[in-house]
């Protein structure tokens, strides 16, 4: 009997969960169906009608087909977005012409998030005729009339850094348009910021209508990342500017100060989050972005948005983009990610795009504590309050929680969690975790602690980003929070000073590497060493939205013209301006010469003349910084460069196992290896005996030249360049050469599988130095 009850029991259940199930397996979701490129033989009427004829193939009726459809992709990328079952999707990824079809994910992309251009040795000097004719902002014109397409969360158009004053009419080959929106019309655009659009269909698919007042449904900017990200590319020269509270005071300026900047906003406020969160970033918006930036006339784009992971390319649908600007020669520089110091974490991997790691500069904001002992314990912070020249009561945190706190979030001062009876008028020792630095600094306002003292914990090691505080603060590093943590413990009436924060220059040494600047080796493509390069990522200063706050906090209400962000998102601009001033000069150089002559050109030596290290002082090594710290000045005359077309990479794709990338090419029954790739790095992931590498060079230096080739090879490995002598006649020929490398036999045993040992090869006129990195594991 109890058997029978149970049987009915279940079987009533399953009548429930049948209607549920069905509906779990009709549920519509966001697809991109991707076909490859237009051939240019239909309109797009006729493009977007067949599409539809694809979606009427697997919907009911026609009504379905049209309303489902989000994107049509119309100019150089072939393929649409639309509304999908999951059934649905599978039949269309069936059909001979789809190359893939793309479930939109809305935690895929993410945005990854002055002193710089001077550290570089790139800067606007005052006065022209001090300028040099060689100088590159002279011989590039300051990259006057490239165009520079910028995808990630709009712009503040009224920033001084986007005046077009003395700037002359918009180059007629533009093709792009300026849309009107919330809070922005087409007078928001000008002779500097050329065109404006905005994308959204995705993300409101997924979170319905946006909630205008976290956002502008316009290009215009609430966030501050993207104005940021477009004034380090291509803003004007802005005397006496500076971040909250006058730091880092001087001239803001773009590393290519003329360029025209076309802006597509794909990145939006997530509804019920705070905005220090980060923005999202939907495929299907982006892919819709770089579709109209090729049509619209773009010579550069700039990304700094990256998946949360590595991603196949046909997965990615920056990838894609990516690889239909190459078609159309334009360069494509991306961010890496943020992700490190933990290897493998790398975003943007493909070897058509220059991928960018984050970097110091010569700049620190120090804001050091000076204890009752008579010690004092460095500190960073830009905070504008500081305090009257006496010792105030420190205490940790732990020692004024309210009773009801949990014993592991003591010394975390979160919201709610302190006494004002026992913090008033105390300096707070807090430890990072859980909670926002900011959080933090405001809970302890709350309390009535006169000062915070934000202390990393082992994890977070010697990572320090200056905070624009409340009240008087600054941050510390794990070391010496444990010293703060001990001298605490150690006297009765422990007492502190927090100096006000100040900005030092020429800080040694630098560039070092960014902890969070995402690493090496590529999943994707083994063969392919990056990133690419580093360049500046840490406390940048540059424009900043008025729409938001310099920490983006609901409960922060200061206005901030230019703010100082750290991240790789930071860096990437920084390589996208380089590109323009290189395409200005070099108006017929590809994209792969150009990136060939960032990564050859790029210096190992930090300003102590050592190699560059890590965050903790190691030497760092090329999964960290690729080739090096870019030099503008150095790429722009590189001597010697590896050039690559698009069937090349059409061919890379072959010898990786995809095949269908191009319908219009048809794969050779035995590709070259992705090794062969003629990229200006070499990686050799898991070694057996003996590999040969061929790679091609193209004189782009003087007309009669010889070059030698000099190897400084990974350590336990054997480097052979044949020929080892290059002697060219002309500018633009080329030249062949093999790389061998062979594992000493005493390696054999000693090295763990996956662990690569780092050199490099050389050659060298008498003036270039082209240099390209070395990375090999063995088997």
């Amino acid at each position: 009997m109890a058997l029978m009850m149970n049987n009915s029991r279940a079987f009533f259940f399953l009548l429930i969960l049948l209607p549920l199930l069905s509906s779990c397996a009709d549920q519509k979701q966001v697809y991109i169906v991707y076909f490859g490129h237009h051939s240019g033989e239909k309109t797009f009427q006729e493009i977007e009608e067949n599409h539809y004829s694809y979606l009427s193939s697997v919907k009911l009726t026609a009504e379905d087909a049209r309303s489902s459809l989000i994107y049509s992709y119309k100019h150089s990328i072939n393929g649409f977005a639309a509304l999908l079952t999951p059934d649905e999707a599978s039949k269309l990824s069936k059909m001979d012409e789809v190359v893939s079809v793309l479930r939109s994910h809305p935690k895929k992309y993410s945005l990854h998030t002055t002193r710089s251009w001077e550290f570089v040795g790139l800067e606007e000097r005052t006065k022209p005729y001090f300028m040099k004719k060689e100088d590159l902002l002279l011989k590039s014109k300051y990259g006057n009339d490239v165009i520079v397409g910028m995808l990630d969360n709009g712009v503040w158009p009224e920033s001084k850094s986007f005046s077009d004053e003395g700037m002359g009419p918009v180059p007629p080959r533009w093709n792009g348009i300026c849309q009107s929106g919330d809070a922005f019309n087409s007078s928001n655009c000008n002779k500097k910021i050329i065109g404006a659009r905005y994308y959204i269909k995705g993300y409101e698919a997924y979170y319905g209508p946006l909630n205008r007042t976290i956002d502008y449904l316009s290009p215009r900017d609430k966030d501050g990342h993207g104005t940021h990200t477009a004034s380090t590319v291509g803003g004007r020269r802005v005397p006496n500017t500076s971040a909250i509270g006058g730091f880092a005071r001087g001239t803001a300026s773009g590393g290519a100060p003329l360029v025209r900047l076309a802006i597509y906003k794909v990145c939006w406020a997530v509804p019920g989050v705070e905005k220090d969160v980060g923005n999202i970033c939907f495929e299907e918006d982006m892919l819709a972005a770089m579709d109209d930036a090729i049509a619209d006339g773009v010579d550069v784009i700039s990304i700094s948005i990256g998946t949360s992971k590595p991603m196949p390319y046909t997965d990615d649908g920056i990838a894609v983009g990516a690889f239909h600007a190459l078609k159309k020669n334009i360069v494509v520089s991306c961010s890496a990610g943020n992700s490190g110091p933990a290897p493998s974490t790398l975003s943007n991997l493909a070897p058509w795009i220059i991928t960018v790691g984050a970097s110091t500069i010569d700049r620190a904001f120090v804001a050091p504590v000076e204890l009752g002992n008579g010690k004092k314990i460095p500190g960073v912070a830009v905070t504008p309050h500081y305090l009257e020249k006496k010792m105030y009561p420190l205490v940790h945190a732990a020692q004024i929680v309210n009773p009801n706190v949990p014993k592991n979030e003591t010394m975390l001062c979160l919201p709610g969690s302190l006494s004002p009876k026992k913090a008033k008028g105390k300096i707070v020792f807090c430890l990072r975790g859980a909670g926002s630095r900011i959080g933090k600094d405001l809970e302890v306002k709350r309390a009535g602690g006169i000062g915070i003292i934000t202390g990393n914990n082992k994890e977070i090691g010697d990572e320090l980003y200056p905070d624009p505080h409340f009240i008087p603060g600054t941050g510390v590093t794990y070391e010496n929070a444990v010293k703060l943590f001990k001298y605490i413990r150690s006297t009765k009436k422990p007492m502190a000073y927090i100096v006000p924060s100040t900005t030092v220059i020429h800080t040694k040494p630098a560039p070092s590497m960014a902890i969070f600047s995402s690493r090496g080796p590529n999943t994707i493509s083994p063969d392919i060493l990056k990133p690419d390069i580093t360049a500046p990522g840490v406390n940048i200063l540059a424009a900043w939205s008025e729409g938001s706050s310099p920490t983006k906090l609901d409960i922060d209400h200061r206005v901030a013209k230019y703010n100082l962000l750290s991240g790789t998102s930071m860096a990437c601009p920084h390589i996208a301006a380089t590109c323009a001033l290189l395409k200005a000069i070099h108006p017929k150089w590809s994209s792969a010469a150009i990136r060939s002559a960032l990564i050859t050109s790029a210096g190992l030596n930090n300003n102590e003349g050592n190699l560059i290290t890590d965050e903790i002082g190691n030497p760092a090594n090329s999964f960290q910084f690729g080739s090096g710290h870019f030099r503008p000045t150095k790429a722009a005359d590189p001597g010697l460069v590896y050039d690559a077309s698009y069937k090349d990479y059409l061919l890379f794709l072959c010898g990786s196992g995809i095949k269908n990338a191009d319908s219009s090419f048809s794969c050779p029954e035995n590709p070259p290896r992705p090794v062969n790739l003629n990229y200006p790095s070499v990686a050799i992931p898991k070694l057996k005996g003996t590999v040969t590498v061929q790679r091609t060079v193209t004189n782009v230096g003087s007309s009669r030249s010889v070059y030698f080739a000099s190897v400084k090879p990974p350590a336990g490995f054997k480097v052979e360049i044949w020929p080892p002598i290059l002697f060219f006649h002309s500018v633009g020929q080329k030249k062949k050469f093999s790389i061998t490398v062979k594992a000493h036999s005493e390696m054999e045993g000693k090295m763990e599988m996956d662990e690569y040992a780092f050199g490099w090869y050389t050659w060298f006129d008498g003036i270039h130095n082209v240099r390209s990195p070395i990375a090999v594991s063995v088997a």
